[in-house]
């Protein structure tokens, strides 16, 4: 007993002198953080971070020059004036500093991102800006717009013209540069032309989604904390009253208490709490020796058979298993997230989407019915609702998660989160794509708005082919490429969506044998012939997707004739017979422009090769990309390309290619 008490005024002693100390310690950085950062006429917090603001406040990549009037961020080497930000949104409005007070800075090149950290917001737009070109007569027939060099240049027979998407006509300009600008300030010019400013344009800046660790934060700041990164571990770190902690603040109530008091209250608290538990202990021990020494007695005086006494030993053991006390722990676990996706509460979903209501159908599949909702924190997303929790949902539901949350690809649609596996039903909560699908404009409910000219086509092309590569080089096949699951961005950029049927692909293997999966008219005949997917299995579905780019038909019609029910056959038919402009949509103006009656045919070559029911004539996903990027880039660079005869030697190899499948294949 003795040396009990002796450990309890040791541990008392070592509680009174450390305790403070550490609370103190930690209280420094929490102060420090709670502080934003005075930059112009701005007040700046996480994830931002500079001058007197420390990195352990923000997030790596955040960093703010306050130097000027107006604070300044570097994004993949280039300088941005930061206009605007809406931290509850997680946007940031920037303008390229270089263009801000020069329409033709030197050595400025297209502008980037770091897209493990940004994205453009959905009302962001490209604008090209064209130097050196010959003087046009009607520009605003192409919503060309002109623009003038500070000084004004004195050359009359050049002029510089900035336009809001790529052309070939400005293939004989000396140089050309693309960057973002806002959606609205465009749509303004092109209803008014005569508005045209290159300045106001740049002015109004465009606008950034940012990620640094938003849901953790998200949960950080709601418990009352601070968000900052540690820069030891590189992880996300929870700055609260007392300690840091890795994702919330254990207690709400802090936040408003000063560190003397935190400091007493704690040890205080913990002085009591020992006492208590010591005196507790020294109870339970007397009581338990007590009743030891009686049980001893007895069953020393046990009676047996033959009427003697004898000394009995037992011995007990005891196990408590330990369960979750509700469902709720099962949805929240440890860490709230899955797979590194943070977990949203079915309640928060059901009511972000008002209760799953018809009226915010965004569409439906095989596997589900999406939706749009909006969070509290005024994010839109889509939430894909599956339509049933069996356990073969299950495991696509959980590939998803996994694919998602490991890879992040400009072109790839951004997984927020998902509902527990254990929730009443599973949800998967992606970012908002606003502009439809590919399918929506080439077929369905847009496809009347012809704003889909060749070269947005083309560049639907590249960024689809580019984001699939990307998959094929990260071991994952997507199993289900189709113009469906191909989103839009208001400015028609390309985010490749839906992989509830991607697979992981070993990376010691040439193929892996499963049961065909995937959409009619995109499944690739060998897979469905032989059972073994490989990556070729992505290219045989783009193949399709490419030939939908430049015919605007369906995959499968059954109005069409019984040849042609399929688009793969009815492709490869129609350019092994040389007649690629029966197949070619004429609003893309393939008879009268040579420039797009090029690009179109070394597309439908390309588009041939994929389609071939031998997997190894196919090219790789990789070589697809850099043939797309070779068409656009040529094309770009010259108005006046050679046209392609499809009657030479490569037509030649298409006519005598194997024949196609029978329209009438089970697989099909």
């Amino acid at each position: 007993m003795d040396l009990l008490l002796s450990f309890f005024f040791i541990i008392i002693t070592l509680l009174f002198v450390h305790v403070p100390t550490s609370v103190l310690a930690y209280d420094d950085k929490y102060d420090e953080c709670s502080a934003p950062l005075q930059c112009g006429n701005m007040n700046i917090s996480y994830p931002f971070w500079g001058e007197d603001r420390s990195e352990y406040c923000g997030y790596p990549g955040f960093k703010v020059d306050c130097n000027s009037d107006v604070p300044e961020i570097n994004i993949a080497g280039r300088n941005y004036r930061v206009l605007k930000i809406d931290s509850p949104s997680k946007k940031v409005i920037v303008a390229i500093q270089d263009y801000w007070d020069n329409n033709c800075p030197k050595n400025s090149g297209n502008s980037t991102l770091n897209f493990t950290i940004f994205d453009y917001s959905p009302d962001t737009r490209n604008i090209t800006l064209y130097f050196g070109c010959p003087v046009m007569s009607s520009p605003n027939e192409i919503w060309a717009y002109r623009f003038n060099c500070s000084p004004v240049e004195t050359n009359s027979n050049t002029a510089n013209y900035f336009i809001t998407y790529t052309s070939e006509y400005f293939g004989s300009c000396a140089r050309n540069v693309q960057f973002s600008v806002s959606g609205s300030t465009i749509q303004s010019i092109e209803r008014d032309p005569m508005s045209a400013n290159l300045n106001e344009v740049v002015r109004n800046g465009f606008g950034l989604q940012w990620y640094a660790n938003n849901s953790l934060c998200d949960s950080c700041q709601q418990s009352n904390g601070l968000c900052g990164h540690d820069s030891d571990n590189s992880e996300f770190i929870c700055y609260c009253t007392d300690q840091p902690h890795p994702y919330v603040c254990p207690n709400k109530a802090k936040g408003n208490l000063s560190r003397g008091v935190v400091a007493g209250i704690s040890a205080g608290s913990a002085a009591v709490g020992i006492i208590a538990v010591v005196f507790v202990l020294m109870i339970i021990r007397k009581r338990r020796k007590i009743a030891a020494q009686t049980k001893t007695r007895d069953l020393q005086t046990l009676p047996t058979s033959n009427g003697t006494t004898s000394t009995t030993t037992t011995s007990f053991s005891q196990s408590i298993p330990s369960y979750p006390s509700s469902k709720l722990d099962l949805e929240r676990g440890m860490t709230s997230t899955y797979f590194g996706a943070h977990l949203f509460s079915y309640d928060e979903l059901e009511q972000a989407t008002h209760n799953f209501h018809p009226s915010k159908e965004l569409g439906d599949g095989g596997f589900g019915v999406v939706y749009h909702g909006e969070l509290k924190d005024g994010r839109s997303v889509a939430v894909k609702r599956l339509y049933e929790n069996s356990l073969k949902r299950v495991e696509q539901f959980m590939t998803e998660i996994e694919i998602l949350t490991k890879l992040r690809h400009p072109n790839l649609v951004t997984l927020y989160g998902c509902t527990s596996r254990h929730s009443r039903e599973l949800l998967l909560v992606y970012e908002f794509i606003p502009n439809g699908t590919v399918a929506d404009h080439l077929h369905g409910r847009n496809s009347n708005s012809g704003l889909l000219p060749w070269p947005v086509r083309l560049n639907i092309a590249v960024e689809t082919a580019d984001a699939l590569a990307f998959l094929h080089t990260s071991d994952v096949i997507h199993r289900d490429v189709k113009t469906n699951n191909i989103l839009l961005e208001n400015n028609f950029r390309v985010k490749v969506a839906d992989f509830g049927l991607s697979r992981l692909f070993p990376t010691d293997v040439t193929h892996v044998s499963t049961a065909p999966q995937g959409t009619p008219g995109y499944v690739d005949p060998e897979y469905y012939q032989c059972y073994q997917l490989t990556d070729k299995s992505d290219v045989f579905s783009f193949g399709v997707v490419l030939i939908e780019l430049i015919s605007s038909l369906e995959a499968v019609d059954t109005n069409r004739h019984r040849h042609d029910i399929n688009l793969a056959n009815m492709a490869v038919n129609k350019i092994q017979n040389q007649a690629l402009s029966e197949l070619v949509d004429q609003s893309l103006g393939f008879e009268r422009d040579y420039a797009v009656r090029s690009m179109v045919t070394s597309v439908a070559e390309l588009a041939f090769r994929c389609l071939q029911q031998d997997r190894e004539i196919r090219p790789s996903m990789q070589e697809v990309v850099e043939v797309l990027k070779g068409i656009q880039d040529e094309h770009f660079r010259t108005q006046k390309p050679e046209v392609v005869d499809i009657t030479t030697d490569d037509a030649a190899l298409l006519k005598n290619a194997p024949p196609p499948i029978s329209p009438n294949s089970p697989s099909l």
